[in-house]
């Protein structure tokens, strides 16, 4: 076969189109920080939405004003919220703020995590790639599905009775 193509100029002259080069945009993320040095995000987990602000420190977190030993009392609540920095590798440097509400507990700290995940990120974008590949900047949207009239519950029908 000696009529083979070798380049993306030569392939676009034998279909007859302009060969322009795509040129991704590869600049560097830029850090965003207000004028105190935090940096700040929403997180979203069910119904609980948490607003996030974190700044370097001692790993001090509190939430609604309550330290977080105290305001998500069980281990596993805890071990989820320190989860965005063990997998950053920034363990024990930020300080955490966090403002939520509406949602259950379980949801409350998804939405925590959510939000110290895309604050890290916007402090310091070369965190970015070890949190996506964590999954931790995408929002779990799981929800609970809504009841259906004619059912018990979402799906669960009334019991069936022959007579």
């Amino acid at each position: 076969m000696a009529d083979q193509i070798n380049s993306l100029e030569e392939l676009a002259a034998v279909a007859g189109i302009e060969a322009t080069p795509v040129v991704e945009d590869l600049t560097p993320r830029e850090p965003v920080r207000d004028e105190l040095g935090r940096s700040y995000a929403t997180g979203k987990r069910k119904d609980a939405i948490a607003r996030v602000w974190i700044k370097p420190g001692s790993g001090k977190v509190v939430v609604n004003g309550k330290e977080m030993a105290v305001y998500f009392a069980r281990p596993v609540l805890q071990m989820i919220l320190r989860q965005p920095f063990q997998v950053a590798g920034v363990d024990g440097e930020f300080d955490v703020m966090a403002t939520v509400k509406g949602g259950g507990l379980s949801g409350q700290a998804g939405a925590v995590k959510h939000g110290i995940s895309k604050a890290l990120q916007l402090y310091d974008p070369s965190l970015r790639p070890s949190l996506k590949a964590a999954g931790f900047l995408t929002r779990d949207s799981r929800v609970v599905e809504r009841k259906k009239f004619g059912k018990r519950k979402a799906r669960r029908s009334f019991q069936f009775s022959k007579r």
